[in-house]
Parts: C-alpha cells; sequence; structure tokens
C-alpha cells in the first residue's frame, strides 16, 4: 500500500529540502498575509508542522502561496508539487521565492540619503541567502552589470573582503554601493565606472565608514 501523505509530511519535506526553518515560512508569509488579512502565528505553524492540527483552507492557501507548491500537493495529495505550468525542457524553475524588505534607495553615484524604513517586499530565490534589498540609483557600478533602477539583494554583515561589492553607509545618512577596499586605516571605495573617480577615506573620516551588508545578487530588468 503505498503512503498516505500528510500535510505535516510536505511542510516537514520542504523545510529538510530547502533548509528552511519555521522563521523563514513565518518571515516569506507576512506580505501573503497582509495582503489577505489572514493571521499565521508561530503557534499555529508549529501545530502544522507536527500534525497536531490541520490547517484550514485560508492558512493553507498562505503557505501554498509562501513555499510556491500546489495546495493539492501541500494537502498530501499525490499530485504534482509545482504550482507553474509545464515548462520547456531546457528551462528549470525556481522552487521556492521568499519575501525580503526592500529598503529606500540607494546611490550609484553621488550618494543620497538612505530611507530606513520598508518601502514594500520583493520576491528573492530561496537559494540566495539575503536580508533585505536596495534600489539602485545612477550608473556608477554599471560596469558590474549594475544599472540605474536594479534591485540589489545584500546579506546584512559588518565586514566584506577587499574587492567586494558592499552597500556602505558613508556618516550618519549616507548610502552608496560601490567596491570596498580597506588597508591600513585607509577605506576606498571603488566605483565600477571610469567616469567616477575612487574615494579615499582616511583618519577619522575613514571611521565614519560603515558596511551595511555585501551585494549577494540583483535584479536587472531589460525593459
Amino acid at each position: 500500500m503505498e503512503k498516505q501523505y500528510t500535510t505535516a509530511d510536505r511542510l516537514r519535506y520542504l523545510m529538510e529540502k530547502r533548509s528552511l526553518k519555521q522563521t523563514d515560512i513565518l518571515a516569506a508569509s507576512k506580505p501573503f498575509c497582509k495582503k489577505y488579512d489572514i493571521k499565521l502565528s508561530k503557534s499555529d505553524l508549529s501545530q502544522f508542522v507536527s500534525g497536531k492540527v490541520k490547517p484550514g483552507q485560508e492558512k493553507m492557501t498562505i503557505l501554498a502561496l509562501t513555499l510556491n507548491v500546489s495546495e493539492a500537493w501541500l494537502l498530501g495529495l499525490d499530485v504534482p508539487m509545482e504550482r507553474q505550468q509545464e515548462l520547456p525542457s531546457n528551462v528549470t524553475a525556481v522552487e521556492f521565492f521568499q519575501k525580503i524588505p526592500l529598503v529606500g534607495q540607494i546611490a550609484c553615484g553621488t550618494p543620497i540619503l538612505a530611507e530606513e524604513n520598508i518601502t514594500d517586499y520583493v520576491d528573492v530565490p530561496g537559494h540566495i541567502r539575503a536580508d533585505y534589498a536596495l534600489t539602485c540609483k545612477g550608473d556608477s557600478m554599471i560596469n558590474a552589470g549594475i544599472r540605474d533602477g536594479d534591485i540589489v539583494y545584500i546579506r546584512q554583515q559588518a565586514q566584506v573582503e577587499n574587492g567586494q561589492i558592499a552597500a556602505i553607509m558613508v556618516g550618519q545618512d549616507e548610502a552608496t554601493l560601490k567596491r570596498v577596499y580597506m588597508e591600513n586605516g585607509v577605506v576606498t571605495l571603488n566605483a565600477e565606472n571610469s567616469a567616477y573617480t575612487p574615494k579615499v577615506f582616511v583618519g577619522e573620516e575613514a571611521n565614519q565608514i560603515h558596511v551595511l551588508g555585501l551585494a549577494v545578487a540583483f535584479l536587472h530588468h531589460l525593459v
């Protein structure tokens, strides 16, 4: 006799396959919960994963949207997991997207004031580990493929290796995206456009430069 799967089985399978924690699922579900005015609590999810409680229709829908899987599959039925229509043989679907906050704008060129409030939520493929995203402005990083209006995914961390592209806070309220070099107390921020000269900070000025996070990926719109 074939095994009969439950929603708890499906949830645990996805968590193991995608290296997800319950907190990851809850965080990714927030935009959907807000959109449909449905509350999904930590206690709810814990009981769903343990199998003590089966999700009702509304919360099942939220979980399916969050995990980008078919509701029928999540119910435990023997149907395809994917929500997408059949794709061409040379195209591979991204299995899981998560929602991360889009924070203000970041300057590529002349720095602009950094807006520390969340303006929206954006999708990021589950295999990319990022904490938030920023919208780039300007053309100073164009030779790295990053253009005006692109969305850059940032992994929050206080240090990066020399030569890596990072979101940098200059002073108290100016943020910029640059290739970073730090050596012997000197901080150099390099653009990826020959029209912009490197910015060098020494002494007390260097102490005002803070790494916000590492740029791990970016989204570029063709049109």
